[in-house]
């Protein structure tokens, strides 16, 4: 799964969306076509990626709920993980067949993404790693709980924000960071605004995360799950902070977006983590 997010966001910033023209699911009217340029590479690539990894989700759904259905959340996040896999690729060829809007075009990644994280939590309960960790014994306040719930939801918006400006291509609108070139606080024209939109978001949830994190590291030093966790999730947000800013400093460098794009998978997947643990945990008032 976390090869189709990567493998998505490589065809958006390749522009690679119709390597294979308007067809789905044939490429230029063939299963493999003659002519083939990279961007159809990179296209084929992601069909047959998304393809097989339709085929495993179905297969890991199917096999959680027969194994560990008892669990209470498996059952939810098996439907959850193939659902959303589903709703990525048809969104997917559907703006290969007939195009999309932009902004709807920005919520492919994000939809990928709750496929992803879906899939991350029932690896994770597969293997007990919650068991290992003993979640049940883990005692959050409603101040971190809230702050959990906030952040990963906010979060969200960051993606889609972020999925915005690639599909409008304003990536380099302002050729400068974290200012809008000239030193300008205020965007001119719309491509700036989503841009610039995208980055307020992005510091945000930077500084609400380095909150949470302190908060950790003050309450939680003896549960190292949340002390190490947050430590994570801070060191992820800022890493996809640095990420951001060179993507404008290396002009649209494709490694640099493509780990930008990691970064983000990473700590909406582990923010996730941290919902399952509310949901799992004792909830206490600290002083």
């Amino acid at each position: 799964m976390l090869v189709v997010l990567i493998g998505g966001a490589l065809v958006t910033k390749t522009d690679s969306g119709l390597g294979c023209g308007n067809e789905w699911p044939l490429c230029h009217g063939q299963i493999i076509p003659e002519d083939i340029k990279i961007e159809t590479i990179i296209e084929l690539s992601h069909r047959a990626v998304s393809g097989a990894a339709g085929l495993l989700v179905l297969a890991l759904s199917i096999a959680s709920w027969r194994f560990i259905g008892h669990k209470r959340e498996t059952k939810f996040l098996a439907v959850l993980a193939f659902f959303f896999l589903l709703a990525q690729a048809l969104i997917g060829a559907a703006a290969v067949l007939w195009g999309q809007n932009d902004f709807i075009l920005a919520l492919h990644f994000g939809i990928s993404l709750i496929s992803f994280s879906a899939v991350l939590l029932l690896t994770l309960l597969i293997f007990e790693v919650d068991q290992r960790f003993d979640a049940s014994s883990i005692v959050i306040d409603h101040r971190m709980k809230w702050h959990t719930i906030g952040v990963t939801l906010y979060s969200y918006i960051v993606v889609y924000t972020g999925a915005l400006v690639r599909h409008t291509k304003s990536s380099m609108v302002c050729n400068s960071w974290p200012m809008c070139g000239n030193n300008e606080f205020f965007p001119s024209n719309l491509y700036q605004w989503i841009q610039m939109s995208h980055r307020a978001a992005a510091g945000l949830i930077f500084i609400w995360i380095a909150y949470i994190t302190y908060l950790a590291i003050k309450h939680y030093k003896h549960q190292r799950v949340l002390y190490y966790g947050w430590i994570v999730a801070f060191t992820l947000v800022l890493l996809q902070v640095i990420a951001g800013a060179f993507i404008i400093w290396t002009n649209l460098n494709l490694y640099v977006a493509l780990a930008h794009a990691l970064f983000i998978s990473c700590l909406f997947g582990l923010l996730c983590y941290f919902i399952l643990l509310i949901s799992r945990s004792k909830i206490n008032t600290l002083k």
